[in-house]
């Protein structure tokens, strides 16, 4: 790559520093021409830091006191010269600095260039670089984890496991094909098949790995319904820990959803609190009903919440046909109001749905409620598990398809059709997963991918 690219690699705004960065051949030329060292020693050595100021060479008006850090080639972030100008934050100062580096050579970087550049050069491969993204864009600890696993080439490595079976498999077949006299083909095929199984059995436990994959990475699209008044907003404030959402005695209040992110256990809880469930001729309320419906079928968890200090009624058997065939947990909240009338409990009783006795305004039964979602969706075995997850749909798309190839050299072998058809199949596998480590993956992917990055980066 002749060009060398400069961005501000810090986020814009008002900050105690910010950083200039600057990546290709020219590097230390520019530098050398906008960079005064206050000790006058103008030598590169990689891994140092040079203090001075950043000067205009066309007036000699000093713009920012500066450090100034360098990476030789190869070793930096994208193999290739670098520096990272550090100067103090602010809009002003950092963007005066970018264009004295672009009037003296440079070019402004495109979104994710640098780690592009990371990539084409052979630094990291392909989902590395995701992980790299995901790590920026992590909400939980648990996030952060992940993304960091695959930076560190986790994914890769699982990856590379696999397809020194598939390899495997492929010589011998050609052995047998070229060498005929020295092997048996039924021999050859018996082998080829307990190989296949096992790969079959690795590529599956992958693709599954993505349902906990998911959870940490968008976490749980929870959905809090219920009639007008049941104590959905004062739900939702008391888990947020701060009044999110206005709470009245006026029934109706909710007229369009709230959407928050709650930190479980290291787990993003995405919190939707929606329009009261009910009958109702205002125009504007039904149609915040009929977007609290049309949420119910794409949750992955329902907080029904019912006030158990009123009678059960229609509008509350309205709800429950609707969570009938979903994940959910049932909240009968307002336990701190006695209501000797109240039947919840007996029609509740055989929904074989969990039930939690909270009070959202006295903040009791909370811990229950944490305590039973984690228990729905197994957040203590993601949290303690150490294998191997795929978090990225991409990813998973091509497992899917390399398992469906393997299963194709399954059939080949129990069909008893020619050695060399598995082969193709293997290939095909083969190149399914080099797609997702950038081996053999299209410029319009590589391109889509980096273009989800922050510019600088």
């Amino acid at each position: 790559m002749e060009k060398t690219i400069a961005a501000i690699s810090t986020a814009s705004g008002n900050g105690g520093i910010g950083i200039i960065r600057l990546s290709g051949r020219q590097t230390f030329e520019i530098i050398k021409k906008i960079f005064v060292p206050k000790n006058k020693n103008n030598s590169i050595k990689g891994y140092t830091i040079k203090y001075g100021y950043i000067v205009n060479p066309t007036n000699n008006e000093v713009i920012d006191e500066v450090l100034v850090s360098y990476f030789v080639s190869p070793k930096s972030y994208t193999t290739e010269d670098m520096c990272e100008i550090n100067s103090h934050g602010g809009m002003i100062v950092e963007k005066r600095i970018l264009e004295l580096c672009l009037q003296n050579g440079a070019d402004l970087a495109e979104p994710g260039e640098f780690t592009k550049r990371a990539f084409l050069n052979g630094r990291i491969d392909l989902s590395q670089a995701e992980g790299i993204i995901d790590l920026i864009n992590s909400r939980t600890d648990m996030e952060a984890k992940e993304s960091i696993n695959q930076l560190e080439g986790n994914l890769s490595k699982k990856i590379k496991e696999i397809e020194k079976e598939m390899l495997d498999i492929t010589v011998n077949i050609e052995v047998t094909i070229d060498y005929p006299e020295y092997d048996v083909e039924e021999v050859t095929n018996d082998n080829a098949l307990k190989s296949l199984n096992k790969i079959e059995n690795l590529l599956e436990e992958l693709e599954l790995s993505f349902n906990k994959g998911k959870i940490i990475r968008d976490g749980i699209k929870t959905v809090i319904v219920g009639k007008p008044n049941a104590g959905k907003s004062s739900l939702l404030n008391a888990l947020l820990k701060e009044d999110r959402a206005i709470v009245s005695d006026i029934a109706g209040t909710t007229r369009d959803t709230i959407e928050e992110y709650l930190n479980v256990d290291g787990i993003p809880i995405k919190l939707i609190d929606t329009a009261g469930i009910r009958d109702t001729e205002n125009k504007i309320e039904k149609i915040g009903v009929e977007k609290s419906k049309k949420l119910i079928d794409s949750a992955d968890l329902i907080i029904a919440i019912f006030d158990i200090s009123e009678k059960f009624d229609s509008d509350d058997m309205e709800i429950l046909k609707l969570i009938e065939d979903k994940k959910a947990i049932i909240v009968l909240n307002k336990i701190d109001i006695k209501n000797e009338n109240s039947d919840f409990e007996t029609r509740l009783s055989g929904l074989n749905k969990p039930i939690i006795k909270i009070s959202a305004k006295e903040q009791i039964g909370f811990n229950n409620l944490y305590n039973e979602i984690k228990n729905m969706f197994e957040l203590n075995e993601i949290s303690n598990n150490n294998e191997v997850l795929i978090t990225n749909e991409r990813h998973k798309n091509q497992i899917i398809k390399a398992k469906n190839h393997i299963n194709e050299a399954i059939n080949t072998i129990k069909n008893n059709m020619p050695v060399d058809i598995i082969s193709i199949y293997i290939n095909e596998a083969m190149q399914d997963l080099g797609e997702i480590t950038g081996e053999n993956v299209s410029e319009n992917i590589i391109n889509e991918i980096f273009s989800k990055f922050c510019l600088g980066k």
